[in-house]
């Protein structure tokens, strides 16, 4: 994808505590900043992901994330993560994300992440919320139908 698919980035700086001893990222903090940038796009739709759980019983579970590292990204890197959304299924969400340094389109690297809107009693897939794809759409114009 280029920067310009995406409608939503969210902006860190790298702290100290995020980095490895060659001064670089360590691996686990990409999906970090993925997670965080995904409830940030939430917050700008705006949805209740909260509510969502405590109304319904439902809630969503990972079921796959995927990193590809393009560049380093090193302390006190001023970064911002791409969110968008790829495809909406009948009860799943596919993320596209992307880490870019602040204001430039070179890419630093990618990602996916999968999430599964789940009935927190019986573990099952659950159809996503009308209100979400709804806000989703509006947003952004949803991502891929759901095939």
């Amino acid at each position: 994808m280029a920067r310009s698919d995406f409608s939503f980035f969210f902006p860190f700086r790298v702290r100290y505590a995020e980095v490895d001893g060659q001064m670089i990222v360590f691996n686990a903090h990409y999906l970090t900043y993925f997670d965080t940038a995904i409830t940030e796009f939430f917050r700008v739709l705006p949805y209740d992901y909260q509510g969502q759980v405590e109304r319904t019983g439902e809630d969503y579970h990972t079921v796959k994330t995927l990193v590809e590292y393009d560049a380093p990204i090193r302390f006190d890197d001023e970064i911002e993560v791409g969110v968008r959304t790829q495809r909406i299924g009948r009860s799943s969400l596919t993320f596209g994300l992307e880490i870019h340094p602040n204001g430039r389109d070179e890419r630093l690297a990618s990602g996916e992440v999968v999430w599964v809107n789940t009935n927190q009693t019986t573990h099952r897939p659950a159809p996503l919320p009308a209100e979400l794809v709804a806000k989703l759409q509006a947003f952004e114009g949803g991502g891929e139908p759901a095939s």
